[in-house]
C-alpha cells in the first residue's frame, strides 16, 4: 500500500462495503452506456461475446480446481463483452468446471441484466449444452465461431473478447489471481476495466 493510504484493513473494509453495494458493477454499467452513446450506438447492447480464461491462484483460494486441458491450477474467468469490448458480465469459479456448464449461469445473469441482448457469440468450447440452454431457456441464439483455416487467424468478433483478456493480463494484479474469494476477483476485474 502507498504510504499516504490509511492502514490496509481500513482500505479493504471500504473496498468490501463497495463490493457488497454493487458499486463497481453499477459504475461500469453507467460508463458502458455513456461510451456506447458517445460512439453513436444504442445505450444497451444487442450482442454479447463470451469467452473463458484459466489463471493460476493461491493455495488458500476458495473454489480452486485444475483445468485439465490448459494444465492450470486455479480459477476460470468467464467474461461477456459487447462488440466494442465493454465488459458486460464477469464470473470467476473453479478452473475444473466445464465451459458448457459454467456458461449457463453466466448467460442467464447477463440476459437478466441486459434484456436488450438478442444473440451471443462463443468459440467451439461452447458447443452442445450451452447452445441448447441459450435456445431453450433464454430463447436466444449462441453463434459458434469456427476456424477459418488450420493456421492462426483472427476470427471476426472473437478478437474483441480476446483483446479484453489481453488488457486484463497487462495488470500485474490480474495476471494471476491473487485473491482468496472469487467474488473479490469479479470486482477487481470490473474495477480495472472502469
Amino acid at each position: 500500500m502507498p504510504s499516504d493510504f490509511p492502514p490496509w484493513k481500513t482500505v479493504y473494509d471500504h473496498f468490501s462495503r463497495w463490493n457488497k453495494k454493487g458499486l463497481w458493477e453499477n459504475t461500469l454499467e453507467k460508463l458502458n452506456r455513456m461510451r456506447r452513446e458517445r460512439l453513436g450506438r444504442k445505450a444497451n447492447p444487442s450482442y454479447g461475446i463470451i469467452d473463458a480464461q484459466s489463471v493460476k491462484t493461491q493455495y488458500a483460494s476458495e473454489d480452486r480446481g485444475i483445468d485439465g486441458v490448459k494444465k492450470v491450477k486455479g480459477h476460470k474467468r468467464h467474461i461477456i463483452v459487447d462488440v466494442l469490448g465493454n465488459l458486460l458480465h464477469v464470473s470467476v469459479h473453479a478452473a475444473n468446471m466445464s465451459d458448457t456448464k459454467a456458461v449457463c449461469d453466466v448467460l442467464e445473469r447477463t440476459s437478466e441484466k441486459y434484456p436488450s441482448i438478442e444473440a451471443y457469440s462463443g468459440d467451439a468450447g461452447y458447443r452442445g449444452s450451452a447452445v441448447i440452454f441459450t435456445d431453450e431457456t433464454r430463447n436466444l441464439v449462441l453463434h459458434i465461431s469456427h476456424k477459418i483455416k488450420d493456421t492462426w487467424a483472427v476470427l471476426p468478433k472473437r478478437w474483441v473478447v480476446e483483446r479484453t483478456f489481453s488488457w486484463l493480463n497487462n495488470f500485474r494484479r490480474l495476471s494471476q489471481d491473487f485473491e482468496i474469494l472469487t467474488a473479490t476477483s469479479d470486482h477487481l476485474i470490473s474495477r480495472k476495466l472502469l
